[in-house]
């Protein structure tokens, strides 16, 4: 009896602490009194029956706390659970608006395609645009790991080259309203819509390497041409999805690395789950183990080639359309289109 109260006294710390959690992240910018008050409530019901279980209580005032635990768990698991995800707050600039397109046999016409002129993360032009590609010019897809928070963590994006020389960069990222911030632990908890992100590569790449000064890698990706077609049209039907029904993003299951993980799985659906797409920092070598990057290089080699820091700075000076170009001289197997 003894050791079974010791587990459900840690069911309960456990509980009460995910409770405290999503309490927390889904109180508004300015506390609210009574979003404070019941964070505090929960927070001693579950400590007071925490104690009665592994203290010398009497046998009824165990029974009484964690019933009452066990109602306030219940009503909060049906607070939860209605919590939706909207479309209709106070968007910041960079996702003020959603991906839209429209295709007619090859041709594909993009809506709120973001081509931001960023100068610092926080100085920057806003500019959206309408944009155009053909299907039957799809020649090539990269994968692009830009490390933000050391090694073990980086952001995922899959950038699309076309015989014209032009790239669409897709990112999968949080939707964050004006005064938020992007938190990794908020992501477990609500806190934040997604929102599928297609840019030009100067947007979403250079802001990353040149504005915040994050290690970027690009790696070609060995797709074969069918199957380049599958993978930029499961980029287009999930943005239309989050277009129609908005979605929660989630640190876990629905990320930056999840989304290409299950669009991959549309061409090859026996690709095994992998620690490596937990932490995303060695996805591109997960992704050189299936055969994915450039053959007859190793992964060390390709890392070491796809580093394009240097060059994204170099491009400063160049010609704005040049950065495409620039950023793939040297990277194996990357589109001769898009290389001197």
């Amino acid at each position: 009896m003894h050791k079974l109260r010791w587990i459900i006294a840690l069911a309960v710390l456990l509980s009460a602490a995910w409770g405290c959690l999503a309490l927390w992240f889904q109180q508004p910018q300015q506390f609210s009194a009574p979003g404070l008050a019941v964070l505090a409530v929960w927070s001693l019901l579950g400590a007071i029956t925490v104690v009665a279980l592994l203290w010398r209580y009497t046998e009824r005032y165990r029974r009484s706390l964690l019933g009452a635990y066990m109602l306030s768990a219940v009503l909060l698991l049906i607070w939860w659970h209605n919590i939706t995800p909207s479309h209709n707050r106070d968007w910041a600039d960079d996702v003020a608006y959603l991906l839209h397109s429209e295709i007619q046999d090859q041709q594909v016409t993009l809506h709120n395609v973001r081509n931001f002129e960023w100068r610092t993360e926080t100085d920057y032009t806003p500019n959206w645009e309408t944009r155009s590609y053909d299907l039957g010019q799809l020649v090539s897809a990269d994968l692009v790991l830009s490390y933000w928070m050391g090694p073990h963590i980086a952001h995922t994006l899959v950038s699309f080259g076309f015989a014209d020389g032009r790239q669409l960069v897709f990112s999968l990222e949080i939707r964050k309203e004006r005064h938020e911030s992007f938190s990794a632990i908020g992501g477990f908890f609500r806190q934040f819509e997604q929102v599928l992100i297609a840019a030009d590569e100067r947007d979403l790449i250079r802001t990353r390497s040149n504005a915040r000064g994050e290690d970027v890698y690009l790696y070609s990706l060995a797709i074969p041409p069918e199957q380049l077609r599958t993978l930029f049209l499961g980029y287009l039907q999930t943005a239309e999805a989050l277009r129609t029904t908005p979605g929660f993003y989630n640190t876990l299951t629905s990320n930056c690395t999840t989304i290409v993980f299950d669009l991959a799985r549309r061409i090859a659906p026996g690709i095994p789950l992998d620690y490596r797409l937990l932490l995303s920092g060695h996805f591109a070598e997960y992704a050189y183990d299936l055969g994915a990057l450039a053959p007859r290089y190793s992964y060390t080699q390709l890392q070491e080639l796809g580093h394009i820091n240097a060059r994204a700075r170099n491009s400063d000076t160049h010609d704005k359309q040049d950065f495409s170009r620039i950023i793939r001289m040297g990277v194996p197997g990357a589109s001769v289109n898009n290389t001197p």
